[in-house]
């Protein structure tokens, strides 16, 4: 152990004496922006590293189109400063050389109705944004939204479940009925440092995504942002990254009300490898402990996950313990220029003997993805596509009670009420198509999802929330060892989710922009069928993540 510390700092100090330019702003991840980029970012003549999102937005590769992006419809000084601010410039701006600064202020206003609810709806959220280098090493970013809203029945069912706003923290009013209001915050800080192009260490409260897809299976920006401290390296053809964080659980059984929400820590190892400009792997690990356990007992910080080098999964398993580690492995092949296949399997839990023989047993815990996206689709400029198949078995991302307690809630791979993957959980399968278009100004966004799940019947656990323990699945007639568990089972569910989005950029710095929307959500099964159909239209901005497809 100290051989393996001994080495990580040598590396370190001659990371840190090496000279070269230093990409170190940070880009806010948003898929619908992100994707814009897609025919630099997957162009076969580069061996850009995709999939550790958010990027850095002076990387070299981005620089050009990111700046062409910021300067649209880019206005003259002889503006009014109301029309700049509005149109082409932050509220505050200061450019020095060795030193920047910018701040706005974020309306993100809407209105809409919810046709099958018969109600309206609406969102009023106050932000604000600063940030800037000091330097050409060190960044700094922060963001925060006082929110309050009135969402639609189907939202509503969730935060009066979850007692979270889908990934945005507590609702400080748990939505006790489908006409209350939420109120609730989302807080990001960023503080980045790069001292050279090599390496850059982050530490914040933000959200981290590994993949090339729309979902990802080992760790999505789904859930509430966390601390976190990530170091990144940069050699070459291998980006390797070690991400430490702090998360809580704030419907776990509490200790004491002195002690707070309780707490669980995660530690994430992934590494990618181009191995040329088309063909590219990663490999990803990662570990989720509670800091006690249901009866007070501290679990403590395992030394042992310092250790900067994958993989967890071995070392965890030979010290014996009760934490919970996943393995994953990532993939992507760029076919033409404007055209890449990806694809992810995650690994729970391995039992050799159960996963080949194929008998549906309990602890054989796994998910994949594949799909296909791409740039300027038949030859029309701006044209991005996506298609992209998820799946997970029963009880993926679960974990086995902790202490002497039934309890689970605490030892899984979730993070404030949340999965830190897939928003489906687990048992399920999963369609995403996804089409968008921009000329000039105006942005034309459609999106399908089809989904295919087993919920819970009769008090039985068929394997899709992941806050329970998979010790407590239902026991199948018949089958012995827990054996018998099919993807899908238990009462099958089928939602059919349709977006579809028109928005007017009027300040590409913050994005700001008029946005028009519209989703149809059909959740059937043969109990019931939950029907949704959405309109709305507001002033959005800010380049937030938010899912509501789920």
């Amino acid at each position: 152990m100290l051989k393996k510390i001994l080495l990580f700092s040598l590396l370190v100090s001659v990371t840190l004496s090496l000279k070269a330019q230093t990409p170190n702003v940070y880009q806010p991840y948003s898929f619908q922006f992100y994707q814009k980029f897609d025919k630099y970012v997957y162009d076969p003549q580069t061996r850009f590293h995709s999939s550790l999102k958010p990027y850095f937005a002076d990387d070299s590769l981005l620089k050009a189109p990111l700046d062409s992006f910021y300067n649209i419809g880019a206005e003259t000084r002889k503006r009014s400063w109301i029309r700049r601010v509005v149109r082409t410039q932050h509220l505050i701006q200061v450019n020095k050389e060795d030193f920047t600064f910018y701040g706005d202020f974020l309306p993100d206003y809407s209105i809409g109705r919810d046709l099958s609810g018969n109600k309206t709806t609406w969102q009023d959220s106050k932000g604000f944004q600063f940030g800037g280098t000091i330097g050409k090493k060190f960044f700094f970013y922060t963001s925060a939204y006082e929110n309050q809203a009135s969402f639609p029945d189907f939202l509503n069912r969730y935060i009066q479940k979850t007692k979270v706003v889908p990934g945005q923290g507590l609702s400080n009013s748990y939505a006790n009925n489908s006409n209350k209001n939420t109120d609730y915050s989302y807080v990001t800080a960023i503080a980045s440092y790069s001292p050279n192009k090599y390496v850059n260490f982050t530490l914040g409260q933000d959200k981290i995504f590994i993949g090339d897809g729309y979902r990802s299976m080992l760790l999505s920006d789904f859930a509430t942002n966390y601390p976190l401290f990530k170091i990144t390296a940069n050699l070459g053809n291998v980006q390797y990254s070690a991400i430490y964080t702090s998360m809580q659980e704030p419907n776990a059984n509490r200790l004491s009300y002195d002690a707070g929400f309780r707490k669980k820590g995660g530690v994430f190892h992934y590494l990618d490898w181009n191995v040329n400009n088309r063909l590219s792997f990663g490999f990803f690990d990662a570990v989720i402990w509670a800091a006690k356990d249901d009866l007070g007992n501290p679990r403590g910080f395992d030394l042992n996950y310092i250790n900067p080098f994958i993989f967890i999964r071995p070392l965890e398993r030979n010290n014996g313990s009760p934490d919970n580690a996943l393995v994953g492995f990532t993939s992507k092949y760029k076919i033409s220029k404007g055209a890449t296949v990806y694809g992810q399997f995650i690994l729970d839990e391995l039992e050799v003997k159960n996963f080949i023989s194929n008998k549906g047993s309990v602890r054989n815990k796994w998910g994949a993805q594949l799909g296909v996206r791409g740039a300027n689709l038949f030859n029309v400029e701006r044209l991005n596509y996506l298609a992209e198949y998820n799946v997970a078995r029963p009880f993926t991302y679960t974990s086995r009670p902790y202490g002497n307690s039934n309890a689970t809630i605490i030892g899984n791979y979730g993070h404030y009420s949340e999965p830190l993957a897939h928003p489906f959980g687990a048992n399920f399968r999963e369609f995403v198509t996804i089409l968008s278009y921009s000329i000039s100004k105006i942005d034309f966004y459609g999106k399908v999802n089809y989904g295919m799940y087993g919920l819970d019947l009769n008090g039985d656990y068929y394997g899709k929330d992941i806050y329970r323990t998979y010790t407590s699945a239902v026991k199948h007639p018949g089958e012995v060892d827990g054996n018998g568990h099919q993807i899908a089972q238990g009462l099958k569910t089928d939602l059919l989710y349709l977006d579809g989005r028109v928005s007017y950029l009027l300040n590409p710095k913050y994005n700001l922009r008029l946005e028009l929307g519209a989703v149809v959500r059909n959740e059937s099964n043969d109990l019931a069928n939950n029907q949704t159909k959405w309109l709305t239209f507001g002033i959005r901005s800010s380049f937030r993540n938010l899912y509501y497809d789920f």
